[in-house]
């Protein structure tokens, strides 16, 4: 389904700053629906039809009564004639009221087609290729209300209330209440004061309706209180009459609410009245001819969601911890075998150490980030850049080598970041060390298996050691190449007989599921692929 935002940009005139103002609508007419326990639409002209056609911009069903609209009529078009109460308020930029059959369009069709065609169709809940009769049949006319939204003073749209008739609905005090405080807003939306400039978008726990209203008038006491609302307030440790008192009398503080009629901008704030019990306030304050009248508060009990918030940062700060600890045990291990590593004479045994601290230290980079980052994943970069800092810090010929990182794969998960640093950093060790001059003489396994039998070359002023990353959705892709010696003739990495390329191979092919090459191509060319499904 296309955003409204793409439909505006497809279908009519509405620059960014129009555009602007009614994503901001849509963002909190939830409240409009629901006081008015009515169904509601946002329409404007259609590109080029003069008026004649209109597009749907939105739609929302109320959360306080059973919707009117079965059909999803987002981003279909209709005739105007259709819809005469709404070319109307879209025209002469007032409200308009009455009872009406609402037409609803077909589900297909292009906008040239609908646009060749002036026929009615349709009527109040059908879809236009007859009613399945799997819901219960819908009278044809409603109650309608059509309220001109206005940007820069002119009618850029028009939201259409599509509610029950008055007769057939309860008309308690609460539907009372709920149908003035809605009045208030529309003539306040018909005015371009609602919804306000700058508003923040609601987010997903901002109170609705049925959680809890309050109406308060402009000296903050409060005129009435919904049972839900009363249902708040009795947690908070309220337990006297509500009405005509202040919430400061009665034990909660209203800083929220003295802001919100005060500046005449919305508030949301939340309140601890007990170390048990939070309620989240959504105070809208109410306008007429730019004064502060009153103020609509809803409350929302979100007690529970804070503290499940509470057990998740808890959880991510054990796990964070753990990781962090895990680290520090594996620095501790390296620095034991760097350690037993010097007090051995140079040789086979020294180098197996130094490779093995080494691997230790590959995994402790990828902790490291874990124990910094929230979460299961980690950015992959992060451990490249660490890895050739280490391969970098390793070289200790006297052969000048540059290394050099092109691309990212993004974040990965911890159980494929771990394997894929150890293969990596092997292969850098493996480059910086053995791809350029000749073989070091000194039990090198890598380079007494790979190049004994290369003739010695000259060697050149700088090395070169590239890294490419990329990540195409459907494979993670690594590749290291140099341009030292290459490979000796009829290599293959399925059959060597090295500790550190077997360690690669298999923890590629077989803890990861992906595959490993080695060619010589101006050097030493290796490309590892992990299918992305893999990944944990």
């Amino acid at each position: 389904m296309s955003t409204p935002g793409e439909i505006a940009e497809r279908y009519t005139d509405l620059n960014p700053e129009g555009l602007a103002r009614l994503q901001r609508l849509l963002g909190v007419w939830s409240v409009l629906a629901d006081l008015s326990f009515s169904d509601l639409l946002l329409l404007t002209a259609v590109r080029g039809s003069g008026g004649t056609h209109l597009v749907i911009l939105g739609q929302i069903r109320p959360a306080t009564s059973a919707t009117l609209l079965r059909a999803d009529l987002v981003g279909q078009m209709l005739a105007a004639q259709d819809w005469p109460l709404a070319a109307e308020a879209l025209h002469l930029g007032a409200i308009t009221e009455g009872v009406a059959t609402v037409p609803v369009p077909p589900p297909a069709g292009t906008r040239d087609e609908i646009l060749g065609t002036g026929a009615r169709v349709g009527a109040l809940g059908v879809s236009g290729s007859g009613d399945t009769g799997e819901v219960p049949a819908i009278p044809d006319l409603a109650e309608v209300e059509c309220v001109p939204v206005r940007h820069a003073g002119v009618p850029a749209a028009v939201m259409v209330r599509v509610g029950a008739l008055e007769e057939v609905r309860r008309t308690g005090r609460l539907e009372r209440v709920y149908s003035d405080v809605y009045e208030r807003l529309a003539r306040m939306v018909a005015t371009g004061t609602f919804p306000f400039p700058g508003e923040d978008v609601v987010v997903e726990d901002t109170p609705r309706v049925g959680d809890g209203l309050v109406v308060v008038d402009s000296d903050a006491r409060i005129r009435f209180a919904s049972p839900n609302a009363m249902s708040a307030l009795h947690r908070m440790g309220v337990n006297a009459a509500v009405e005509g008192s202040r919430l400061t009398g009665l034990g909660v503080e209203e800083q929220a609410i003295d802001r919100a009629l005060g500046t005449g901008h919305p508030v949301v704030e939340e309140v601890e009245r007990r170390p048990d019990v939070i309620v989240l306030l959504h105070c809208i304050p109410l306008l007429d001819a730019g004064t502060v009248t009153g103020a609509l508060v809803l409350l929302r009990d979100v007690t529970d969601l804070r503290r499940l918030d509470r057990l998740l940062l808890s959880k991510d700060a054990a796990i964070r911890e753990v990781h962090h600890r895990v680290k520090n045990n594996l620095q501790t291990i390296s620095s034991l075998l760097r350690l037993q590593a010097r007090r051995l004479d140079p040789g086979e045994g020294r180098e197996a150490l130094n490779e093995a601290e080494r691997r230790v230290r590959s995994i402790a980079v990828v902790h490291e980030i874990l124990s910094r980052e929230p979460g299961e994943e980690v950015p992959f970069g992060e451990i490249v850049d660490a890895l050739v800092r280490m391969a970098r810090d390793s070289i200790v010929s006297g052969q000048v080598i540059e290394l050099k990182v092109t691309g990212d794969i993004g974040e990965v998960a911890a159980d494929v970041a771990t394997p894929l640093a150890v293969a990596l950093a092997e292969l850098l060790q493996n480059a910086v060390e053995h791809a350029f001059g000749s073989p070091d003489g000194h039990g090198s396994e890598f380079a007494d298996s790979l190049w004994s039998s290369v003739p010695t070359l000259t060697r050149s002023p700088v090395g070169h050691v590239n890294v490419l990353l990329s990540n195409d959705g459907k494979q993670l892709r690594l590749q290291v190449n140099d341009d030292g010696r290459g490979l000796p003739q009829g290599f293959d990495v399925g059959k060597t007989d090295s500790l550190g390329l077997s360690i690669v191979r298999d923890l590629i092919t077989s803890q990861l599921g992906g595959t490993i090459t080695m060619e010589s191509r101006s050097g030493t060319f290796v490309t590892i692929e992990v299918p992305v499904r893999n990944t944990p």
